[in-house]
């Protein structure tokens, strides 16, 4: 052994495994589909509030998942080691929303990709996919459902409030029906005719009904 070898360091010799214009394209493809990405999930975002941390970190997590990819992809050493470390990782994060699982996988696939060389492929299949989500996610009911929080004095003034309703509404059912002394309260799911919400003005009025509330409902949240 002489004085070369003690300083010889296998660390120096990966520097060139992985060239810089490989990392230049595929780092701003990458950032490119990401942004893709980003503008999919705006435009298909149906939550109350729009999450701007969860949109950037789709665009983080194409490039993360693309460097760590060139990585793997150029020792086969350090994509043993690699999958030993990723699973011990565990995320504490609640998805709230299903449609945002679609968007992280979307985002890692895009990475692993790329990293694989994958180019058009990465490229005409984030363009499908993001033509799917855009058309079917954005695609409106033809009937808006509705839910109708209704407060009545007793059992006369709810027959005339369900009365009322039958002509007004597509389709009326009680989804649940609490009673107390002096007091029934009916949350019940509509299907309206057409956009008019005016029948509520006036079922509102009617004698007995103390309380009428109306709010869209998507199945997932109101509002």
């Amino acid at each position: 052994m002489n004085f070369n070898d003690i300083f010889k360091s296998s660390f120096l010799e990966n520097i060139n495994n992985v060239s810089l214009l490989d990392m230049a394209v595929a780092l701003v493809l990458a950032f490119g589909l990401g942004l893709f990405i980003l503008l999919v999930y705006k435009k298909t975002d149906r939550g109350v509030m729009y999450s701007s941390g969860f949109g950037v970190t789709l665009v983080a997590l194409t490039m993360i998942t693309t460097v760590v990819m060139l990585a793997v992809t150029s020792n086969v050493v350090l994509s043993l080691g690699m999958v030993g470390a990723l699973s011990i990782v565990r995320f504490r994060t609640a998805i709230k929303e299903p449609l945002d699982i679609a968007f992280l996988f979307w985002s890692i696939a895009v990475g692993i990709v790329l990293a694989a060389g994958m180019i058009p492929l990465a490229v005409m299949g984030s363009v499908v996919i993001g033509v799917i989500l855009l058309l079917f996610v954005n695609r409106k009911s033809h009937v808006n459902p509705y839910i109708l929080v209704l407060q009545c004095a007793d059992h006369e003034a709810e027959t005339d409030a369900m009365a009322y309703l039958t002509p007004h509404t597509r389709r009326c059912v009680v989804k649940s029906k609490s009673a107390q002394k002096g007091a029934v309260e009916l949350n019940l799911e509509l299907r309206l005719k057409d956009d008019n919400t005016d029948f509520i003005n006036s079922l509102a009025e009617l004698p007995g009904v103390s309380s009428a509330v109306l709010v869209s409902y998507n199945g997932d949240y109101l509002g």
